[in-house]
């Protein structure tokens, strides 16, 4: 099976996520992309102490009725500070036979050479590199000058070629201008957020209270 991993903090699942999944879904012909909150981001602090059971449960809501997408609970049952090579590690072992495309910005991607042991990512899974709004420039650009060598550079298709045999691949289709921050500060204030999130992460929030000012 062809599986997209598309991790982060879902504080809340919205629209631009859901478009980024089924994008890049139809462009691999991915069999499903799995959408994996984060139990402890290691590169930022949680906004709004919304606790990892919540954001897994506005993911099950956002992505059902969504063919082929599936909300994964894998870094919450292993718990701590949520490492993507740690993850691919895992599910490697699990699912041997399957194929991962790990799913990230180009803004995380130009700060790649920050993650924990970043040069073992590229040996475990394709990855996927989605427009992000502010950022431009070719993989190749923002690649650490440590592990270029391992790489061949595709000019025409901007993708590169790792010598472990897998790829990174540019997406230019997915950018959507939208912040989980701004809709946080929308929900506080009690503005429209109707064309931002799916309606049932709308639903859960109300029900539950989140993102409420104190």
């Amino acid at each position: 099976m062809k599986v997209g991993i598309l991790g982060g903090t879902f504080n809340p699942l919205h629209n631009g996520h859901i478009h980024i999944s089924e994008e890049v879904q139809r462009s691999f012909q991915l069999d499903q992309v799995w959408l994996m909150p984060t139990c402890r981001p290691p590169h930022k602090q949680l906004a709004d102490e919304v606790s990892f059971a919540d954001r897994l449960a506005m993911v099950e809501a956002g992505v059902a009725g969504h063919a082929g997408l599936v909300a994964s609970d894998l870094e919450g049952r292993r718990g701590g500070t949520s490492y993507s090579v740690e993850t691919l590690e895992q599910l490697r072992r699990e699912y041997p036979e399957d194929q991962f495309y790990f799913i990230m910005g180009l803004d995380s991607f130009a700060e790649i050479g920050l993650w924990k042991e970043y040069p073992r990512l590229f040996e475990l899974a394709h990855i996927v590199v989605t427009a992000r709004p502010g950022f431009s420039g070719s993989l190749q650009q923002f690649l650490p000058v440590a592990i270029a060598d391992r790489f061949c550079y595709d000019a025409e298709s901007e993708n590169l070629s790792h010598s472990s045999g897998f790829s990174v691949f540019s997406v230019t289709h997915t950018c959507r201008d939208v912040s989980s921050t701004d809709i946080r500060r929308l929900l506080q204030a009690g503005g429209d957020v109707s064309g931002l999130l799916p309606q049932p992460v709308i639903e859960y929030i109300r029900k539950h209270g989140l993102y409420l000012k104190s």
